[in-house]
């Protein structure tokens, strides 16, 4: 206990030893994030650019089910998502059992094959979910973090020779994989191309096939390692029974959570090592020049690690770059009421410079996606007032607008799905009356409009892959199908994944909704306002669902209006308290002026409209 101890002090001290060297060059938040466009990729969803490495029965060793189908092959990229493959219907398995032994490919040279795609998108910022070595299809079970998955590489076999040359906690024995390599080669054709980077950090727990933790397994209280793990009792070698027990995160085995320490927050050793790790990917030839490493991590579960560690956290990162940035998962303070974090306590300047903005997405959801329940044009003012009040402006401005993610079902089906808790029974497995078809125009209008407040709002917005090509889906694993690309041909969707009834939906690129999101960036982009300006909301009118809000910055305003109804609605605005008197406003979606002749001027607006007048 005294080594413990004293090995969590000597970190603390060099720690504020590295603090009080780079106070003065450290931004509170970086300029970039607070104008960033983000795309968020889920990497083995994304594009198969490269068929030589796709996964194998052996490299899923160690991922629930533990069990691989006779016959299984890699899933074809353009199939019906909710057909049975043969392989699959031979397990006797439903759907969602069988989702999870599904593999499709998606790696990083498919990543590289469309940076131009995502340069056209017009996006700026890029966040992956995890990326390291991991037998599952979503990786957030960690085997390693030095090493990216083999399967994303060029040649996994060759890196696994190389894993085997090394002591996994000597940083002195670490070699570049091939997968390693294409990573930074990544990064660097990125960073050309004006694209920030950023990865998940999952260091709340590990999978059961992390090094570390498979030595506990085979030394048990002799292991080194022993104190990073929560452990509950030990085997006992006398008796036949296996007696070791753990904690896994929420209690699921196949994620062993890492312990917590009262000094520093984490298990002094865990910690050390996550340290050699953000050195490594953040500035890979250690020339101390972090050009050639990622621009930032995205923290896993946050707020199950205790914030003392963050604030650690935050002094080594911002210490290899100052200019990097911190985002954090932080939603549900308690999902069975409904209720997420304020988080606030993780943006004071000493731990976070962002967060996933999941209170955003919410309030669009209960805005635009709700019936019955819809909030109104004053109550989703006052959402979006709320979070200003709560959160320091220079971290508001750096929150990712998120409208959907990897975790929760897509803003399409939300809309299908209307008037439910966000996040909640989101999906066919957890809710029989959950709709799974695609959505119709009316309501890809109001996806639509949802995207026009997301991209006119304070705070950097968020795509998740495949939204813009008018994906659909619900609730994992359904939000992770394989992304939709213009050059493919897909088997329509005619099965349903509890044997409903399901009409004929044709699955295909959507350019009318890719040009609507890359015209809406490309005025988000050019209009400072809409990224850096102040807010103000000068009209809430619940007798025809009509909300006006204003973007200021530099003494330069930006007026948006939005109808949220299937209604046409003409305004009579006086906006003679604006200075506008004999002027002309110019609609930047559509390029058309409107002269404001008198007090009260008269705006048409279209049923789910919105407009952008500066």
């Amino acid at each position: 206990m005294l080594k413990i101890i004293t090995f969590s002090l000597i970190l603390l001290f060099s720690v504020n030893n590295s603090i009080f060297k780079n106070k003065k060059n450290i931004p509170r938040v970086p300029d970039w994030s607070k104008t960033a466009v983000w795309y968020q990729i889920f990497p083995e969803r994304f594009t198969n650019g490269d068929t030589t490495n796709d996964p194998t029965p052996y490299d899923m060793q160690g991922a629930w089910p533990y069990i691989i189908p006779n016959g299984w092959k890699i899933s074809p990229w353009t199939s019906d998502w909710f057909k049975l493959q043969p392989w699959e219907i031979s397990t006797k398995q439903n759907f969602y059992w069988n989702s999870g032994v599904r593999r499709y490919g998606g790696d990083l040279q498919g990543v590289i094959n469309k940076l131009s795609y995502l340069k056209k998108l017009g996006v700026t910022a890029i966040y992956f979910n995890p990326v390291f070595e991991s037998p599952s299809l979503h990786k957030y079970d960690t085997k390693m973090y030095r090493h990216i998955d083999n399967n994303f590489g060029p040649n996994p076999n060759k890196d696994e020779i190389i894993w085997n040359l090394e002591n996994p906690y000597d940083e002195n024995t670490w070699k570049w994989s091939y997968a390693d390599s294409l990573f930074l080669k990544l990064i660097k054709l990125s960073h050309q191309q004006g694209f920030k980077i950023i990865i998940d950090g999952v260091f709340n727990h590990v999978g059961i096939n992390f090094w570390a933790f498979k030595d506990v397994i085979d030394h048990q209280q002799q292991s080194i390692y022993k104190d990073w793990f929560i452990i509950n009792s030990w085997d006992n070698p006398k008796t036949e029974k296996n007696e070791f027990d753990y904690q896994g995160w929420y209690g699921i085995k196949e994620l062993p959570e890492i312990k917590k320490d009262s000094i520093i927050g984490l298990a002094p050793g865990f910690a050390n090592h996550i340290k050699k790790i953000l050195k490594r990917w953040m500035d890979p030839n250690n020339d101390g020049v972090p050009n050639d490493g990622i621009d930032g991590w995205r923290l896993d579960v946050a707020e199950r690690v205790d914030i003392k560690f963050w604030k650690i956290f935050r002094s080594w990162v911002k210490e290899i770059n100052p200019d990097a940035y911190i985002t954090g998962e932080i939603w549900w303070k308690d999902w069975n009421k409904n209720q997420m974090f304020n988080a606030s306590p993780w943006l004071q300047g000493n731990s976070f410079d962002g967060i996933m903005n999941y209170k955003f997405a919410r309030s669009v959801k209960k805005f635009i996606a709700d019936q019955k329940e819809q909030i109104s044009p004053r109550a989703f003012a006052d959402s979006i007032e709320v979070l200003i009040r709560d959160y320091p402006k220079d971290n508001f401005y750096a929150l990712q607008n998120l409208l959907d993610s990897h975790d929760v079902d897509r803003i399409a089906s939300q809309i299908v799905n209307p008037d439910r808790w966000y996040d909640h029974y989101a999906s066919a497995k957890d809710n029989n009356n959950y709709i799974v078809r695609k959505p119709n125009s009316i309501e890809i209008s109001k996806q639509k409009l949802a995207v026009g407040i997301q991209m006119t709002m304070p705070g950097a917005p968020m795509i998740y892959y495949g939204d813009e090509a008018g994906m659909w889906g619900g609730d994992d694993p359904d939000c992770r199908r394989p992304m939709i690309w213009e050059n493919l041909q897909y088997e329509p969707e005619t099965s349903d994944p509890l044997e409903r009834s399901h009409s004929v939906d044709s699955v295909n690129f959507n350019q009318d909704l890719f040009n609507w999101y890359h015209k809406l960036i490309t005025i988000r982009k050019n209009n400072t306002e809409l990224s850096l300006g102040d807010i103000f909301f000068f009209y809430t009118n619940s007798l025809n669902n009509v909300l006006g809000y204003k973007r200021t910055y530099n003494n330069k305003s930006i007026y948006i209006l939005l109808n949220n109804s299937n209604n046409d609605v003409t305004l009579n605005l006086d906006l003679s308290k604006e200075g506008l008197f004999n002027k002309n406003l110019k609609n930047l979606l559509t390029k058309k002026d409107i002269r404001i002749t008198g007090n009260f001027s008269p705006i048409f607006l279209a049923p789910y409209e919105i407009v952008i007048l500066k």
